[in-house]
Parts: structure tokens; C-alpha cells; sequence
């Protein structure tokens, strides 16, 4: 009976009616966007397919501690405009950002973005830059002699912009990307577009995104062929309680691909006949694998708590008959003056874990 009084009042409420035709329309528009860029990259794949997969890498610890994505963030965060050039705003006016990861095999990666308005804070510009080292190796040739030490390097140049639609609360946003690959003595130069636009509910403080990431290609190539490179969209909701001091986050990535599943061959029932059974992977499980989950408690406050949890890292990297815990993030945030220090924790099996450290220092 509650329920129904519920319903019931918001369905009269004329502001309520008003919003949600909104939000409908947005609806509209974004499945529109996905069957085009479906259309323009229907073969788009994930997971070792394509050249440039650095790109994929977050490096900033807000982000790794919210799940590993988020792309509603519209504040101080110079970092989400990396991502999500729509969320591009004057209050990443003068921000600059550090972030360092060490990684797996002693790989190290990072970012710097930096914002800057003018027109009366009418226009804001982010530009930044996305790097990778691997390190060095050992080579050897076919027939197992040295051919001495070589090394690997990545980086992405980005430079991006919103456009505010006149009375409305849409936001269009574009990044530009300038690729540059070195692996020993191969290199290959690459470029792409980000393709972004996001609903501000500032009533409900509530956010709407949808984003295309990497639409370009190879310039030049490794070798003779050219690869592809790691197109994806997502999809994003993030909301501000009024009553908690908590914002969520939820993220639907990789929709460009229903199926990001696979069958792992340690999960197969063998039957008393040695007959086996390759893994069942249910509708319900390749729905979960796109989504990542966040919140943010205190947030815009000096000291901030997050944590996230990201399905589909949990279900590749668990072990049977173990709690690894795979997938759960958490991280913190503190202001002091100027400066932020952020930190975040990421956990991808019992023996490998991420640690990635972010300095924001606002230089207006």
C-alpha cells in the first residue's frame, strides 16, 4: 500500500514528469549512439586483440579505488578527463595531476593532466598525457644467443574539450589522442577520438554518460599490417545522496561486446567416464561482467573513502576452492591545502596486488 501512495505521488508530480521525459530522451539518444558505433566497429574485441592495450590502463587512483572505471565524476579531478571528455568542467580549472603505478613485472605506468579555462571560465581545455614503460629484456635470437637487452615503450598525448548545449543540461565532449609505440626495434605512431556526452540531473545530482572510447587506427604500422586498436563504450550512472555522504558510481563498459566471457578449461566437469563438460557460463554472468560498482563516502569533503568492485576481474581471476577476492578495490583521498593525495588498492589474486599512488595540486 506504501508503494502504491509512492508511485503514485511521483507519477503527479509535475517536476518529477518533467525529468524523467528527459532521461527517457537521453535513453533514446544513447541507444541510437551504440547501434552506430556498433555499425562502425562491429568487430570490435577485448582481451589480448589489438595493438595499443596501455590505453585501457587507469592510472588514477580514484578511479582504480571507485572499481576501476568511473566516468561521472564532474568535479576537481583533472584525471576523468582522460576518459570521459564530457565531464570536462571549471572546476578542474588550474588542476594538475600526478599518478604512478608500479605494476606487474616491475612495469610502470602513470599519467599528467592539467586543465586550464578562459573566456570567463566559459571554455575549459584538458590536455594530458598517458605513458607505459616495460622495462628492459633480455633478448636471444632463434637459436638461443644473446642479442643483448631491449626495451618498450608506450605513450598517448590527449587534448580534449566540452561544449555546454545552450539552455540544457547536456554536455558534448571530444578528445583528441596522439599514440606512439616502441618495442625494441619496432615503433608504430597511432591516432584516435574520444567521443563523449553526459546529462547533469543537478536536481538529484545525478549524472548520465555515455562514451566511445579509441576510435582511430595506426598511422604506421608495426610491421606491414596494420592492428586495431581497443575500441569500447560505456555506459555510466553516478548519484550524490542528500541524506548519506555517499556518491555511487555504475558502470555498463564494453558494450560494444555482449560476450566477454570464456570457458576456463580448470572450471570443466569431468564425469565418472573421464567425459568433459567445457564451463556453463550463465546469461545472468555475462550481464555481471560488464559491470563495475563504486562508491565514495565523504564526498568533496578533505578526507574521502572509496571502494569498488569490478565483476568481471572477479570471475576471470578467482581461483576454484579459494577466496582470493579478486575485484575488490579501495582506496582513500586527502586534502591538504592545495594538494590531494589519493591512494588505492586493487586486488587481482592472493599473490597480486596493485598498489597506485595520485598527487593533485591545484596551481591557480
Amino acid at each position: 500500500m506504501r508503494l502504491f501512495f509512492f508511485v503514485k505521488y511521483f507519477l503527479n508530480n509535475s517536476v518529477f514528469n518533467l525529468r524523467f521525459t528527459y532521461f527517457v530522451f537521453m535513453i533514446k539518444k544513447v541507444l541510437v549512439f551504440i547501434v552506430f558505433l556498433g555499425v562502425c566497429d562491429a568487430t570490435a574485441q577485448i582481451g589480448g586483440k589489438y595493438t595499443y592495450e596501455f590505453l585501457n590502463l587507469i592510472s588514477s587512483p580514484r578511479q582504480a579505488a571507485l572499481g576501476g572505471k568511473v566516468l561521472t565524476n564532474m568535479d576537481w579531478d583533472t584525471s576523468q578527463a582522460l576518459h570521459n571528455p564530457s565531464a570536462i568542467n571549471s572546476g578542474m580549472d588550474g588542476q594538475l595531476a600526478l599518478n604512478f603505478v608500479n605494476y606487474f613485472a616491475d612495469i610502470n605506468y602513470g599519467s599528467l593532466a592539467y586543465a586550464r579555462s578562459f573566456g570567463e571560465k566559459k571554455h575549459v581545455v584538458a590536455a594530458g598525457i598517458t605513458y607505459v614503460d616495460y622495462g628492459s629484456f633480455n633478448g636471444f635470437d632463434e637459436n638461443g644467443i644473446s642479442t643483448g637487452e631491449f626495451s618498450g615503450n608506450e605513450f598517448a598525448l590527449t587534448v580534449g574539450y566540452m561544449y555546454a548545449v545552450p539552455d540544457s543540461d547536456l554536455k558534448l565532449g571530444a578528445n583528441g589522442k596522439f599514440i606512439s609505440s616502441k618495442l625494441d626495434t619496432y615503433s608504430s605512431i597511432g591516432g584516435a577520438l574520444d567521443l563523449a556526452l553526459l546529462y547533469d540531473f543537478k536536481e538529484s545530482n545525478s549524472q548520465l554518460t555515455l562514451v566511445a572510447s579509441n576510435l582511430g587506427t595506426q598511422f604506421t604500422a608495426y610491421e606491414d599490417t596494420k592492428e586495431k586498436i581497443p575500441f569500447h563504450v560505456d555506459l555510466a550512472f553516478g548519484r550524490k545522496l542528500d541524506k548519506l555522504p555517499l556518491k555511487w558510481h555504475v558502470v555498463f563498459e564494453n558494450l560494444q561486446q555482449w560476450d566477454l566471457s570464456f570457458s576456463n578449461p580448470a572450471r570443466a566437469q569431468v564425469d565418472l567416464d573421464g567425459n568433459s563438460t567445457p564451463e556453463d557460463i550463465s546469461f545472468f554472468n555475462k550481464l555481471t561482467q560488464h559491470l563495475v560498482v563504486g562508491g565514495e563516502l565523504f564526498h568533496g569533503k578533505a578526507i574521502n573513502l572509496r571502494f569498488g568492485y569490478n565483476f568481471r576481474r572477479g570471475h576471470e581471476l578467482k581461483i576454484e576452492g579459494n577466496r582470493v577476492f579478486a575485484g575488490i578495490t579501495a582506496g582513500f583521498g586527502l586534502k591538504l591545502n592545495k594538494f590531494r593525495v589519493n591512494y588505492a588498492f586493487q586486488k587481482f589474486s592472493a599473490s597480486a596486488n596493485v598498489h597506485t599512488f595520485g598527487l593533485n595540486i591545484n596551481l591557480k
